[in-house]
Parts: structure tokens; C-alpha cells; sequence
């Protein structure tokens, strides 16, 4: 028997709710890249024990964030000398550990060591990456599919602080962005089997440690285009996804006027159909740029939307959300900007420590994480108003934090130096 009209509208809405609200969250930032959860009815308050559904003992530190799909965790990280794939299952148990490889090194100090790179999933397989370059597939039981080392097929890392540019998975292709003092190499593997499916020279004239790059791709899609963009080496440039020949590049992130040897892209762009930020570094500028384009665009105002000439992140990646940009500074500043127009709307000081996640935007609200672990939630809108700051334990290192912040089905995840912590609202906990 059919249901009356009214019930059946209602029912699909809530299944299209539920059905969002489920977003997985299979690779770094998300399965747009962008760090935006559709997810609503989220805490914007927690600590130690507010709001915590369980916490995960892990085996050390990492950068890297966790990635999600359906009732399965996946995670790297150090574990003394060894850099492992952890799989949990979302509530909190530990189901397999693989030892990926080994060698594991610190960088920076404290900063960051070679469980840097987030994994990929596509809910049958998870792919793993390393400092090393050692890059492999698993089944969800945690069985090797295959397994090489990228410096042995594509050249030997030469970097200042250590390969960090995670894989990004894209249908049946895995990309990965081999920007560094060694190579400037893009490349396209498939998924299944590791084995190449193309690469292309990325070439440059960068000069000294701007050569570098520790930023992730990004694949741009829109109703009219679809490519790769690769972000480093003083450009971003925009690739075709079926070979990787390049469409078009854009300069003027490393000013040549103005040149600073020294300017690796760290902070990866972000985009929305029709825009695409691209920050620089070290307080440089930042881009805001059509995606119609083709060849070198550095000059092009059909192209460039607007350009901020200083406040880019260094670190953190932008957020870009329904007409609003949000840039966190290393430092703890937060700008708002209008995306359409570069006007900024407010610059306001949040908790003075350095800032190494990427914001996250959930439930109408902004969460931007600093190093001593302290988080604060600010209000989505071009006014400034801060929710919450919360601590999970600022008293021990352990619960220190430079991993972005996900949200997979109505639970937040923080990945701290000695925990995985679910963030629940008290209602929707287990």
C-alpha cells in the first residue's frame, strides 16, 4: 500500500538526511577535499570526559588524519621505529595493525615524522603512504594487495622535512604529486594494482627549498571541467585526469621581484565549483582563480578573480564554504573572507599557540586546532563569534595535536599525539 503524499515526502526527506548525515569520509579532507561535513545535531563543547564516546590508545604520534567508511577506522602511524596501518572499527576497538614500514623519523623536532601522509579508501581497499615512499594497498581484513617503494620507482626523495604530500584516490587512479628537489613528477597509478597509468613532467624555474612541496592534489571537478591541480614549486597547475598533460598553470605565489628561496607550499589548495583558492606560504598571497583557463594564466585577469597579497596560512589548509573563506594563520589569527569578491570581513585573534590542522566546517560551525591541543569553535558567518574552546588534557604532550580534525555519521574525530578520540553529542553516544 502506498503511503499518502505527505508521508512519502516526509520519508524521503529523512532518508536523504540520514543518507548525509552517513557521509563517509574516505581520504584528507574529506570526500570533497574540502573539509566541510554536512553533518548536523554535533557538539560544539567537549573535554577529557564531556562528550567523549571512547578514546583509542595508539602506538605514537602521526600528522595524519584518520579516514572513515562505514563502521571501519582507518589510520597511520609511528610505532617507534615501525610507521603502521591501524583499522578500527567506530566503537573504538582495535581490529588488525600492519607494519607498512620502517624507519621512522622525526622532523622538526616534535613537528611532524613520516606517518605524515593520510590514508584513501573506497570502502574494499585502503592505501598507505609513508616518508619512505613505501605505498600499499590493503583489503578491509588487512591483507596486502600490493606494495612498492615510490623512491625506487620514481627517484629518491630530496626534501628539507620529509615527503609529507599525501595520495589522493579518484575513481580507479591513485595520483600522487612527487614535488621535491629530486623530481617534479606527477602520476597516476591504478588503484588495483599499483602499476603506472601515466606520468608527466611538472617542470619549473623555483629556485632553492621553493622547489619543495608538502601539499596533497586536489581533483576540481565541475559541470564543464574536470582535472588534477598540483600545487607547488612556486605554481599551481591544473592537469588533464585521463594522461596528466597540463592545461594550464599560474604563477605569481613566489614573486619574482621578490623572490624568497625558501617559500615551500605547504597549505593545499581548496575549491568550489566555479572558484579555487590557492594559498602560498609564510604569510604570502593568495589566489583566487576561475578554472577556465589554459596555459600559463599568471597574468590572466579573465582568469584571476581577485589576489590578497599577504595573510596566506602556512600551514593549515583553507576552508571554503557557502561564500565565506576561512585562512588560519600558524599563529592563531582567523581571517573571513568574502569568496567572491577577497573582501576580507573580519580578522580576529583565537588561542595564541601554533596552528598546524586544517579547519573544519560542521553544523554552522568552524573548528580550528592548535598544536597544545586546545580547540575552538567558532560561529560559520561573516561576523566573528567564538562557540567553545575546549581541551581534551593539556597537561601531557600526549594529547597534543597537528592531525586536521574529520567527522564521518555524527562523530567527530580528533587524532591526538597518544589517542583517538570520538566526540559524540551525549545522546547520540553508544
Amino acid at each position: 500500500m502506498l503511503l499518502p503524499l505527505c508521508t512519502r515526502s516526509l520519508a524521503i526527506a529523512l532518508l536523504l538526511v540520514s543518507t548525509v548525515a552517513a557521509e563517509n569520509w574516505p581520504q584528507w579532507r574529506g570526500p570533497r577535499q574540502d573539509g566541510v561535513s554536512p553533518d548536523v545535531n554535533m557538539p560544539a563543547t567537549w573535554n577529557a570526559t564531556k562528550n567523549v564516546a571512547w578514546r583509542l590508545e595508539l602506538p605514537g604520534s602521526a600528522g595524519s588524519t584518520p579516514v572513515v567508511w562505514g563502521d571501519r577506522i582507518f589510520l597511520t602511524s609511528g610505532d617507534k621505529e615501525d610507521l603502521v596501518l591501524i583499522c578500527a572499527d567506530t566503537s573504538g576497538k582495535q581490529l588488525w595493525k600492519q607494519v607498512v614500514s620502517t624507519g621512522n623519523e622525526d622532523y622538526r623536532k616534535d613537528e611532524g615524522n613520516s606517518a605524515s601522509q593520510s590514508p584513501s579508501t573506497d570502502g574494499k581497499h585502503v592505501w598507505a603512504m609513508f616518508a619512505t615512499g613505501d605505498l600499499a594497498c590493503y583489503d578491509l581484513d588487512g591483507n596486502q594487495v600490493w606494495k612498492f617503494n615510490v623512491q625506487d620507482r620514481y627517484g629518491k626523495f630530496q626534501m628539507n622535512h620529509g615527503f609529507h604530500s599525501s595520495p589522493v584516490l579518484d575513481g580507479d587512479k591513485l595520483f600522487l604529486q612527487l614535488i621535491h628537489s629530486n623530481a617534479w613528477t606527477i602520476v597516476a597509478l591504478d588503484k588495483l594494482t599499483g602499476q603506472e597509468v601515466w606520468k608527466q613532467h611538472r617542470p619549473s624555474d623555483a629556485r632553492g627549498e621553493s622547489k619543495e612541496s608538502y601539499t596533497t592534489p586536489f581533483v576540481y571537478r565541475d559541470a564543464n571541467h574536470e582535472f588534477l591541480l598540483t600545487h607547488g614549486a612556486d605554481y599551481i597547475v591544473a592537469h588533464r585526469l585521463s594522461d596528466g598533460e597540463e592545461i594550464w598553470r599560474c604563477g605569481g605565489l613566489n614573486p619574482k621581484g621578490k623572490y624568497n628561496n625558501s617559500l615551500r607550499l605547504v597549505a593545499s589548495p581548496v575549491a568550489t565549483p566555479g572558484l579555487i583558492i590557492v594559498p602560498s606560504a609564510k604569510s604570502g598571497p593568495v589566489l583566487a582563480l576561475h578554472p577556465d583557463g589554459t596555459g600559463d594564466v599568471s597574468d590572466s585577469e579573465k582568469v584571476q578573480v581577485w589576489k590578497r597579497a599577504a595573510n596566506s596560512p602556512d600551514v593549515p589548509s583553507p576552508l571554503l564554504h557557502d561564500g565565506l573563506l576561512y585562512l588560519c594563520r600558524e599563529n592563531g589569527v582567523l581571517y573571513c573572507v568574502d569568496s567572491e569578491t577577497g573582501e576580507q570581513l573580519y580578522e580576529e585573534r583565537m588561542h595564541s599557540d601554533r596552528y598546524r590542522a586544517s579547519p573544519l566546517y560542521y553544523d554552522g560551525k568552524v573548528l580550528c586546532v592548535s598544536r597544545d591541543g586546545t580547540m575552538t569553535v567558532v560561529k560559520f558567518g561573516r561576523t566573528f563569534e567564538k562557540l567553545a574552546e575546549n581541551t581534551l588534557n593539556t597537561e601531557t604532550r600526549l594529547e597534543n595535536i597537528t592531525s586536521s580534525p574529520i567527522i564521518s555519521d555524527g562523530t567527530l574525530y580528533l587524532r591526538t599525539f597518544g589517542g583517538l578520540y570520538a566526540i559524540r553529542a551525549a545522546t547520540s553516544q553508544n
